[in-house]
């Protein structure tokens, strides 16, 4: 006991506003004061106060068990925080802005965080990213692309042929930061298939003047910068699972590209066997306007996968017909 900051600011709390409310992370230390005579019920709920006569105990406990909570105290009134654990937090950021080093323009947002927060994965607030000042913290997804043939990647460093290096490799990758400094696809582009599942990307067929984009599931920031740098007039097309994530990760897309257009063709179950779900769908996805495959499945509590679509001939010709329709 009394080996964490949010056992000790327990302590710290009920000494300094003379009550202490239960939270999550201070639960054990509650209940073992909760049984000390040296607490009392204030009537409310899950609140317990000082008992005034056992004020020496606790100082004495506090100054055993943490003797720095002179210092930490003062280092909290300071920035006006309360002795809480969300207030520590907060002041342990305070701290580990003030030590910054001298900062590059861009930093991997895992090493960003291992700089403004408790560790590489914590979640950057926006106050973390106000301590970044200028820098910029990134993602460094990757946009793997198979290109139409003439295009070319252009950007301030250089142009680079994509159809030569496609041939060389297969497809061409695209780093994020290459997008941010200012990288963009220019030639001839009939529309975008954007295809969420690696194998079903990998194996689709070459269509003449289309360019595929690989989405992997919810990493999808990178490929959208990408989309922003091609013509706004080109069509959007997204290809992915009939399944709960499936539809969530087009509704994002949408929410990003309202032109977003949706590749469901009304033969896909001929080509999968649907699978059961197991549960209902969840009542938020049952669209307005759906296609009529997704609601069929919706109503069966079923879902189909995209890659026994890629190797049907009519695939080709379906996503022709919605190009021409559009």
């Amino acid at each position: 006991m009394w080996q964490t900051p949010q056992q000790c600011l327990a302590l710290l709390e009920l000494l300094v506003r003379s009550t202490l409310k239960r939270r999550s992370l201070q639960n054990t230390v509650f209940d073992i004061l909760i049984e000390l005579p040296w607490t009392r019920a204030t009537g409310r709920r899950d609140e317990i106060g000082l008992v005034a006569e056992h004020r020496a105990e606790l100082v004495e406990l506090i100054e055993r068990v943490w003797p720095q909570w002179h210092e930490a105290l003062a280092q909290l009134t300071a920035y006006d925080l309360p002795p809480t654990p969300a207030g520590w937090a907060k002041l342990q950021d305070i701290q580990r802005a003030n030590n910054l080093p001298l900062l590059p323009l861009r930093l991997n947002r895992r090493t960003a965080a291992s700089l403004v927060a408790p560790h590489s994965k914590a979640i950057l607030t926006a106050s973390r990213h106000a301590a970044l000042g200028v820098t910029e913290a990134t993602h460094d997804g990757l946009a793997r692309i198979r290109p139409a043939k003439g295009l070319v990647a252009v950007s301030p460093k250089g142009n680079l042929d994509l159809e030569v290096l496609a041939g060389v490799l297969g497809e061409v990758p695209i780093p994020e930061r290459a997008l941010l400094d200012g990288l963009v696809i220019q030639g001839a582009i009939r529309a975008v298939l954007l295809v969420e599942n690696l194998g079903a990307w990998r194996d689709f067929p070459e269509m003449d003047g289309w360019l595929l984009v690989h989405i992997p599931g919810w990493d999808t920031a990178t490929a959208l910068l990408l989309l922003n740098g091609i013509d706004q007039s080109v069509p959007v097309i997204h290809f992915g699972d009939l399944d709960p994530n499936g539809v969530r990760i087009y509704l994002h897309l949408r929410d990003k590209r309202p032109d977003l257009l949706w590749f469901v063709p009304p033969f896909w179950g001929e080509c999968a066997q649907p699978r059961s779900l197991g549960e209902p769908w969840p009542d938020e996805l049952s669209l307005d306007g759906a296609p009529a495959l997704l609601v069929e499945l919706i109503e069966s509590k079923q879902w189909l996968e995209q890659e026994p679509l890629v190797v049907d001939a009519r695939t080709v010709r379906a996503l022709e017909a919605l190009l021409l329709a559009t």
